[in-house]
């Protein structure tokens, strides 16, 4: 942080992120996000940086990777602040076609994300995710809380896993809804927090979805039309509801040790999932508007 001086650093208290987070202001006033992570997390947080480079130069909305390194804290590197507000806070407020439109833009900018093919040699998508199916199913059949239906989500699995077969990996933004976004000042879409970012089907970045559903279908939709440019294969649907099933399993085990008020938004979000795709009878779920009808 050599070549920067901060007067006035303000934590920020968000998201899951083990980082520290803050909002510093150097001596002109000017804001930027400083984040510290742990010094085991350098390789990591490097491999991180580089690509928030690579997908800045893109034409990414999002905030600019300036400076990396290492600090007496850990790891840190400075990133541009984004003057604005969190879309699932603006989202609600605005009209219907106001909320497609940045749906649709949120799509076309995933697009952009997944043009960066994962590296040559990275281990097939087929053998890594099936790993983590078999995995999940483990950890649900251990977690002494289960869904009420949780057997429709192992048994769409098993019956779908042909589909993994030969699918194109590329890079991900890792956790891909609302919740990692912001409208800034001009109106402009961003997208945050890509500290999850990793390689793999481009198709299974939507299965955090369910997130922008529960704010908004219209601006979920948005996002499925403006990265397929309003024409989505059923496969999409298929594989997606795939993803999301796993998804449901793996989110209990994980909900476990922050206590009961997790434990319920997981238990209520597997309810929805299960409505919304008549208990995993039908592969388009009931709250995604399809422009064509």
């Amino acid at each position: 942080m050599a070549d920067l001086n901060f007067v006035s650093y303000d934590s920020i208290n968000k998201g899951w992120s083990r980082d520290r987070k803050y909002c510093v202001t150097d001596i002109h006033g000017t804001r930027y996000l400083l984040r510290i992570s742990p010094p085991d997390q350098f390789s990591k947080k490097e491999s991180e940086f580089k690509m928030m480079q690579q997908i800045y130069l893109l034409g990414v909305p999002m905030c600019r990777p300036i400076e990396f390194g290492t600090c007496k804290g850990g790891v840190y590197s400075i990133q541009s602040w984004i003057e604005g507000k969190d879309a699932e806070d603006v989202i609600p407020t605005l009209s219907d076609a106001k909320i497609y439109m940045y749906g649709r833009e949120a799509g076309r900018i995933l697009r952009l994300i997944h043009s960066i093919p994962a590296p040559t040699g990275w281990q097939d998508w087929e053998t890594r995710f099936n790993k983590k199916i078999d995995r999940n199913i483990k950890d649900y059949a251990n977690c002494p809380i289960k869904h009420d239906a949780g057997h429709i989500f192992v048994a769409y699995m098993d019956s779908h896993r042909g589909l993994l077969k030969n699918r194109p990996q590329v890079y991900q933004h890792g956790d891909y809804h609302i919740g990692n976004m912001m409208i800034d000042n001009m109106g402009q879409l961003n997208i945050i927090d890509f500290d999850r970012n990793d390689y793999g089907d481009p198709w299974e970045e939507f299965n955090r979805i369910v997130w922008s559903v529960q704010i908004s279908p219209i601006f979920a939709s948005g996002i499925v039309n403006g990265y397929f440019d309003g024409n989505v294969p059923v496969m999409f649907w298929k594989l997606l509801a795939l993803y999301i099933s796993s998804n449901a399993l793996s989110s209990l085990p994980w909900a476990i040790p922050f206590g009961q008020s997790e434990i319920d938004v997981m238990l209520n979000q597997a309810k929805q999932v299960l409505e919304w795709y008549d208990y995993m009878q039908s592969p388009i779920p009931t709250w995604y508007l399809d422009p064509s009808r």
